[in-house]
């Protein structure tokens, strides 16, 4: 008994300061921004209570559905960008015979060390309407095509969102190879025997055993694509118009540019919301049953 409760007083122990800076850092802000959504405040006066009415005006609001689109778009493009083409390439570079594996690991991941801003300028650069790589290679394949691809309406969005899933592949990257890495050679070795294909055997081996870090790289794609705002901010500024807004976009419009502190909360609050939903869904619908070989 003293054994087990000098245990708990020891876990305790190692965990308060975590705990505690934990809330400090994340919670309490949390709990500030919920709290501000309620209340009609320009960053510097006395806030007043209005209830719900910044709510409200979210919801007649055009560029909240905008944002709202936008983001799930820009989710929707790292998970089947960096998950599918993570998967790929993972498993690519898990074969044994692919020579040169460690450059190519290497290589996939360098832009991912590279600044945000320096990323959004180099694809800036690529989407140029005028000279760029994109309608420069419909050019050179004789093709009369030419797009703005950062100021149309239909495009801009996923644009940038392409840009956004290039640049972080690496991470999700390392944590599918990684994973494939961990699972045994006997499964692979017994399935090879079996006269198993290549795809065949990574599709009933290696994709049903990857569930668990599915699991992860959905909540860090999805997640990331909801509060992107760097790529946008750098790219359009979120224009033309409101085309390529986001709901951080959108908060940080309110509450920097026109001093709305609590109708910006309430698009925050909103976006924790949304994040803590999809997060939810995801740990209860995939990977219940824990795998073990």
């Amino acid at each position: 008994m003293n054994s087990k409760r000098s245990y708990n007083i020891a876990l305790l122990v190692f965990t308060l300061p975590t705990l505690l800076f934990f809330t400090v850092i994340v919670v309490y802000p949390i709990l500030q921004t919920f709290q501000k959504s309620f209340f009609d405040w320009d960053g510097l006066s006395t806030p007043s209570f209005i209830g719900f009415d910044n709510y409200v005006r979210l919801l007649d609001d055009d560029d909240f559905w905008v944002s709202l689109k936008n983001g799930l778009i820009f989710a929707l493009v790292l998970v089947v960008y960096q998950i599918g083409l993570g998967t790929l390439l993972a498993i690519a570079l898990s074969t044994k015979s692919l020579r040169g594996r460690k450059f190519f690991r290497t290589s996939y991941f360098v832009p991912v060390v590279l600044s945000g801003v320096v990323v959004s300028q180099l694809w800036i650069a690529i989407y140029n309407a005028d000279g760029g790589l994109i309608n420069s290679l419909f050019h050179l394949f004789g093709i009369q095509y030419e797009q703005a691809w950062l100021s149309g309406e239909h495009t801009s969005i996923w644009a940038i969102a392409f840009s956004g899933a290039w640049h972080h592949l690496g991470i999700q990257l390392v944590l599918i190879y990684t994973a494939i890495k961990s699972i045994p050679e006997q499964l692979y070795e017994a399935a090879t025997i079996d006269g198993a294909p290549f795809w065949k055997m990574h599709w009933k081996i290696t994709i049903p055993l990857l569930s668990e870090t599915y699991k992860f790289c959905l909540v860090i794609a999805i997640t990331g694509g909801l509060n992107a705002f760097q790529n946008m901010f750098v790219m359009t500024n979120g224009g033309p118009g409101n085309i390529s807004y986001t709901l951080t976009f959108m908060m940080y419009k309110a509450a920097f540019r026109s001093g709305e502190y609590g109708y910006g909360s309430a698009a925050a609050a909103v976006l924790v919301l949304e994040c803590l939903i999809f997060t939810i869904l995801i740990n209860k619908f995939i990977a219940r049953e824990k795998i073990s070989y």
